[in-house]
C-alpha cells in the first residue's frame, strides 16, 4: 500500500500578496505571545538557580569521619613506628620542646576541614567579598531578539521562497550625542548673537529675496503657458507661493502670485465648461491624448477652485480684521491684498463667464459692489458694466441681475444707487438683439454659377448645389434658434429688473436709489408691457407733484413718461399736458454752475417731447418753448449754452413757423407773459428772440456762431450756415461735450 505523505501546501504567490490586514495582526501578536513566553522560561530558569544557591549556603554542612575514631590501633602503631624512626637522640632538648609546642598547635592537617570559615579569618577579610560575589548566582546576556520585515516573496522553479530583512534598530547612545551635539550648537547660538542688519543692508537682502522670487514665478508661468497640459501641476507649485511665509517680501510675493496665476487661468482655460465625468465614461477605455486632455482638465478645474478659495478668504480676512497665528501679513497690509484679489475676480468675472465657477465669482462681487470702500465698489460695479456691455447672448447677465435683485431687497433698498445704475448698461435692445445674430450667423458665400460652370463638372455642380441647400437649411435653423434663446433670456432679465424697479417704487419713494430707479425705466419704457402703462404714469406724476424729488430726479420721470408714450403707448388716449407744463416750468431750475448735471437729461426731455412728438405738439407750445431756451442759454456755462442752442436749431426745423420770433416788427394780438407756467396760454408769439443778439457778443467763439446761424433763420447754405464739423455733431449730447 502506498503511504500518502502529509506534505504542507506551499502557499501561492498571488494568496501572499492578498494577505489580510487581520491575518497580519493574528501573526504579530503570535510573535508577540512566543516572545513573552520565552522570556518567562527564562525568568523561571533563573528563580530556580537562585533558590537552590541560597539552598547551599543555608544549610549545614556534614562533618567528615575523624579517622582516629575508625582506626585507633593503626594510628597508634604509625605513631609508635614514627617514634622509633625519628632521631630523637641526635636533637637537642630546646629543639624537641619547640616540635612538641607546635604539634599541639591547630594546623591544617589537624583542623576540622568540613568548617567553612578560614582558618585566619581576621588577617583576610577582603576574601569574605570575593566569595559572596562569587555566590551571585550569573544572568545570561541575551541578544534583543531583531525584529523581521516581510518583503514580498520570490517565484523560483522549486517554489515561492519567502523574503525577510532584519529592521534596523537606532542606537540610543548615537542619538543621545546627537542630542548632546545639538545642545552644544544651541548654547553657542545663544552664546554668539547674529548681528542685527541696518537698514540699508535690510533693503538690500528684501530686495534680493525678491529677485529671486520673481524669477522662480517666471520660470513657472512660462512652463505652464509653453505646455499647459503637461506641466498642469505646476499650477499647485505657483499657487502654494500664496502661502509665502518670509515677512520681508509675504504681502508684494503674494500679490505678484495672485496677478501671475490671474492672467495664466484667462490664458490657458478653454472656450468651453468643463464638466465632472460620469461612472460609465470612467470606466471606459480610451486613449492616451484623451486621458491626458481629462488630467489636464480636472487638474485644472481643482487648481481654478481652489484660486478662487484663496482669493476669498483674502476678502474675508480684510474683512474681519482678524491677524492669524502665523503674523505674516499685518493688517495694514489686508487691504492691500484684498484690492488686488478684487481686482483678480473682477478680470475672471468679465474674462471667464462661460467657463466653471461662474456663478460662485459674482455671489463675490454682488456683496463687494456696496462696500464702505469706494475704490472696491466703484471697481466691482465697472467689471459688471463691462460683462452687461459684451454679453451678447445673456446667460451671464441673467446671473448677475438676479444677485443684485436678492442682494437690493436683502438688504431693505439700503445700498448704493451705483448698483441700479448698472442695468443701464444691460443690451436687451431688439435692434442690437439682431446686430448679436447677424455677428454669430455670419453669411456665408456661396459660389456662383460661373464659378462653378469653370471649376466644377456636371455631377460635382449636382452635389455642391445639394449641400449649398442643406447648410442655408441648418444656418436658418441655428439663427433662429439662438435668436429665440436670446428673446427669452432677455426677457427673463427684465422682468427681474422691472420687479426691481416697481419695488423700490411703492416700498421706497424717498430712497437714494429713486434716481437710478427712475432713469432706468426712462431707458426701458418701451419694453414694459402695455397693461402697466397707466398706473406707471399715474405713480409718476403722483411723485412729480409730492415735492419730495430733486429737480434731477422730477426730470427723470418726465423722461420716464414720454418714453412710455412714445413707444407702445401711441395706442393710448392719455394726454401728457401735465409733463410738459411741469418741464416749462422748471427749465429755470437748471444749474448754472459748473456742474451742468441737469442739462443732457433736459435735452433728452426735449427732443422725446417735442422733436419725436411734432404731431401732438402745438405751434403756442413749440414757440414758448424755443422762447424759453434761448433765455435759458443766457444764465448757463458755453458747453451748455451749445446744446441749448442746438436744440433750438432742430427745433427751428422741425416747426418752421417758429421763424416768427425772428421778426421784431410783427405784431401779434395780447402781451408776453413769461412768468406763466403754462405753455400754450403764455402768447410767446408775441415776443422776439432778443436773447440771440446778446449771445452773439459771447466771449465764446463756437456759442458766437451758433448765435448768428440762428439769427439768420438756421439755413443749410450760405455764409452763415454753420461748418461741416458743426454740422455733422447734429446731436444735443456731442454738443454738450463739446467744450469742458
Amino acid at each position: 500500500m502506498k503511504v500518502r505523505r502529509n506534505k504542507k501546501q506551499i502557499p501561492s504567490f498571488r494568496k501572499l500578496i492578498k494577505t489580510s490586514k487581520v491575518k497580519l495582526e493574528n501573526k504579530l501578536k503570535n510573535k508577540q505571545f512566543k516572545q513573552q513566553s520565552t522570556l518567562k522560561k527564562y525568568r523561571k530558569e533563573q528563580r530556580k538557580l537562585r533558590q537552590a544557591v541560597k539552598d547551599a549556603v543555608s544549610k549545614k554542612p556534614i562533618p567528615l569521619e575523624d579517622p582516629r575514631e575508625k582506626q585507633p590501633g593503626k594510628r597508634i602503631e604509625r605513631e609508635e613506628e614514627e617514634e622509633e624512626a625519628l632521631p630523637l637522640d641526635m636533637m637537642d632538648e630546646d629543639d624537641l620542646q619547640l616540635m612538641k609546642d607546635l604539634g599541639q598547635r591547630p594546623s591544617f592537617l589537624t583542623r576540622d576541614l568540613s568548617s567553612s570559615e578560614p582558618v585566619h579569618a581576621k588577617k583576610r577579610k577582603h576574601e569574605r567579598i570575593i566569595d559572596k560575589y562569587e555566590k551571585i548566582p550569573r544572568t545570561l546576556q541575551t541578544a534583543p531578539e531583531k525584529e523581521l520585515i516581510h518583503l514580498l516573496p520570490i517565484k523560483d522553479k522549486s517554489g515561492i521562497i519567502p523574503q525577510t530583512r532584519e529592521k534596523p534598530v537606532t542606537d540610543s547612545n548615537k542619538d543621545e550625542e546627537d542630542q548632546e551635539a545639538a545642545r552644544e550648537l544651541e548654547e553657542e547660538i545663544i552664546e554668539d548673537p547674529i548681528r542685527e542688519l541696518t537698514v540699508e543692508e535690510h533693503l538690500i537682502e528684501r530686495k534680493k529675496k525678491l529677485q529671486e522670487k520673481k524669477m522662480h514665478i517666471a520660470a513657472l508661468a512660462s512652463a505652464i503657458l509653453s505646455d499647459p497640459e503637461s506641466n498642469i501641476k505646476k499650477l499647485k507649485e505657483l499657487r502654494s507661493m500664496l502661502m509665502e511665509q518670509d515677512p520681508d517680501v509675504a504681502v508684494t510675493v503674494r500679490k505678484l502670485v495672485i496677478v501671475s496665476l490671474m492672467e495664466l487661468f484667462k490664458d490657458i482655460t478653454p472656450s468651453y465648461k468643463i464638466r465632472p465625468l460620469t461612472q460609465v465614461e470612467k470606466s471606459t477605455k480610451i486613449r492616451k491624448e484623451t486621458q491626458k486632455l481629462r488630467e489636464f482638465e480636472e487638474g485644472l478645474v481643482s487648481q481654478y477652485k481652489f484660486y478662487l478659495e484663496n482669493l476669498e478668504q483674502m476678502v474675508k480676512d480684510w474683512k474681519q480684521r482678524k491677524l492669524k497665528k502665523s503674523n505674516v501679513v499685518s493688517l495694514k497690509a489686508y487691504k492691500g491684498l484684498a484690492e488686488v484679489a478684487v481686482k483678480s475676480l473682477c478680470e475672471l468675472l468679465v474674462a471667464l463667464p462661460h467657463f466653471n465657477f461662474h456663478n460662485n465669482i459674482i455671489v463675490l462681487i454682488v456683496p463687494l459692489m456696496n462696500d464702505v470702500s469706494k475704490l472696491i465698489s466703484e471697481m466691482c460695479c465697472e467689471a459688471v458694466k463691462k460683462l452687461f456691455k459684451q454679453d451678447k447672448l445673456g446667460q451671464a447677465s441673467l446671473g448677475v441681475v438676479k444677485v443684485i435683485s436678492g442682494f437690493v431687497k436683502g438688504r431693505n433698498y439700503e445700498v448704493r444707487p451705483e448698483m441700479l445704475k448698472t442695468f443701464l448698461c444691460l443690451r436687451i435692445k431688439e435692434v442690437e438683439v439682431k446686430k448679436d445674430t447677424e455677428d454669430i450667423n455670419k453669411p456665408k458665400k456661396f459660389m456662383t454659377f460661373k464659378e462653378k460652370r469653370k471649376t466644377l463638372s456636371r455631377m460635382q455642380r449636382k452635389w455642391k448645389k445639394a449641400e449649398e441647400k442643406l447648410e442655408r437649411e441648418l444656418r436658418e435653423a441655428e439663427a433662429s434658434e439662438s435668436t429665440e434663446k436670446k428673446f427669452k433670456l432677455h426677457t427673463e432679465t427684465l422682468n427681474i429688473v422691472f420687479v426691481t424697479y416697481f419695488r423700490i417704487l411703492k416700498k421706497a419713494q424717498r430712497s437714494p436709489l429713486l434716481p437710478a430707479v427712475l432713469e432706468g425705466l426712462a431707458k426701458f419704457a418701451h419694453l414694459i408691457n402695455v397693461e402697466f402703462f397707466d398706473d406707471l404714469l399715474v405713480v409718476l406724476h403722483t411723485l412729480i407733484e409730492s415735492g419730495d424729488l430733486s429737480y434731477q430726479e422730477s426730470l427723470h420721470c418726465v423722461q420716464t413718461a414720454f418714453h412710455i408714450l412714445s413707444g407702445q403707448g401711441d395706442v393710448l388716449n392719455i394726454d401728457p399736458m401735465k409733463f410738459y407744463t411741469h418741464l416749462y416750468k422748471t427749465l429755470f431750475k437748471l444749474h448754472a454752475g459748473a456742474t451742468n448735471e441737469g442739462v443732457e437729461i433736459v435735452l433728452q426731455c426735449l427732443d422725446v417731447m417735442l422733436t419725436k412728438r411734432r404731431k401732438q405738439v402745438s405751434q403756442q407750445r413749440a414757440l414758448a418753448f424755443v422762447k424759453r431756451l434761448c433765455t435759458l442759454a443766457l444764465h448757463v456755462l458755453p458747453n451748455s449754452s451749445i446744446g441749448i442752442l442746438a436744440t433750438t436749431r432742430i427745433l427751428m426745423h422741425t416747426f418752421p413757423k417758429t421763424d416768427l420770433l425772428l421778426d421784431s416788427e410783427s405784431q401779434g394780438s395780447g402781451v408776453f407773459l413769461p412768468e406763466l407756467d403754462e405753455p400754450e396760454y403764455c402768447n410767446a408769439q408775441n415776443t422776439a428772440l432778443w436773447e440771440l443778439y446778446a449771445l452773439r457778443r459771447h466771449y465764446h467763439p463756437i456759442v458766437q456762431k451758433l448765435a448768428a446761424h440762428l439769427i439768420a433763420g438756421a439755413p443749410s447754405e450760405g455764409c452763415e450756415a454753420l461748418k461741416p464739423e458743426l454740422s455733422r455733431r447734429a446731436r444735443r449730447k456731442d454738443l454738450v461735450g463739446l467744450v469742458v
